[in-house]
């Protein structure tokens, strides 16, 4: 992948995961942001995927919806995260276990929507390309979650 790209994605990709973030900006200015990032992270894919046009014409929209459940799970993985920030490390067992609860019903999602995707996808691309296309969200996935683990403190 190339780095550079994958470097600005990462970096606005936390930004959109944690919507604490943007409170500093104006709502305009997140929005700019957050259509800046899906750019970006499609132009990843596209230089990664190896795509025919018949295969590309199949794929984009597959992938535009995959991308909407993303974000609907990255959107309640910011609320979980601004909700543990207001408690101020101060958690009780009841809360502990709320928050546990929300991060696994995100997980079941996301695993539940992997599960649905996959066979849309290998309908219109053979198996090593899904794969890839797979390996590129885990990848980029991985990284956003390194760097919110590195910046939220432990409960």
């Amino acid at each position: 992948m190339r780095s550079s790209v994958l470097a600005a994605f990462l970096l606005l990709g936390t930004a959109a995961a944690v919507p604490a973030v943007a409170q500093d900006r104006p709502a305009d200015n997140m929005q700019v942001l957050v259509e800046k990032i899906r750019a970006d992270k499609k132009l990843l894919v596209a230089e990664n995927m190896g795509l025919t046009e018949a295969e590309a014409k199949a794929f984009w929209p597959i992938y535009e919806e995959y991308q909407k459940g993303l974000m609907e799970q990255n959107g309640r993985l910011g609320q979980l995260i601004q909700r543990y920030a207001a408690t101020k490390g101060n958690v009780s067992d009841a809360d502990a276990n709320a928050m546990m609860d929300e991060y696994l019903s995100i997980e079941k999602a996301r695993l539940a929507q992997l599960e649905t995707f996959r066979p849309r996808f290998a309908k219109i691309l053979p198996a090593p390309k899904v794969a890839r296309y797979f390996q590129i969200e885990t990848k980029i996935r991985s990284a956003i979650q390194y760097q919110l683990a590195e910046s939220i403190p432990l409960m």
